[in-house]
């Protein structure tokens, strides 16, 4: 699988699992019993080598990094994870209704230009004398 795909491209894809767990407590500063307990809580959900052995992406550094932060201040391992959980969450809602708001302002846009607003076409506008 991952002889398929040009190292370069493996670099640079976010997804792509390259820490081993040693690797990635060393790099967040903590410990692999940290890592298993995001783990366990369903926050993130390394993928795993041949042997076996726990394999992390960089987006799952960058949620595993703010559970961290918020466990750092104090906040039970549980609710870090529930509280990252759900701002992804609203994130990704945020980005779906940009996306939405932008569609829309285009088509009310385009239906501007084409004049084709209500009472300005052909034919009697609003208020016309009927016989």
């Amino acid at each position: 699988m991952a002889a398929d795909i040009p190292l370069s491209d493996r670099l640079d894809d976010d997804d792509y699992p390259a820490y081993t767990m040693g690797r990635a407590a060393e790099m967040l500063g903590t410990t692999p019993a940290f890592l298993r307990a995001i783990g366990e809580a369903r926050l993130i959900t390394p993928l795993r080598s041949e042997g076996g052995h726990r394999r992390y992406s960089r987006y799952q550094l960058r949620i595993a990094a703010r559970a961290r932060e918020l466990v750092d201040r104090g906040t039970p391992i549980e609710a870090a994870c529930r509280i990252v959980i759900l701002e992804d969450q609203l994130e990704e809602a945020q980005r779906i209704n940009a996306e939405y708001r932008r569609a829309a302002e285009e088509a009310s846009a385009g239906s501007r230009s084409s004049g084709s607003a209500p009472g300005h076409g052909p034919g009697p506008g609003p208020g016309a004398a009927s016989s």
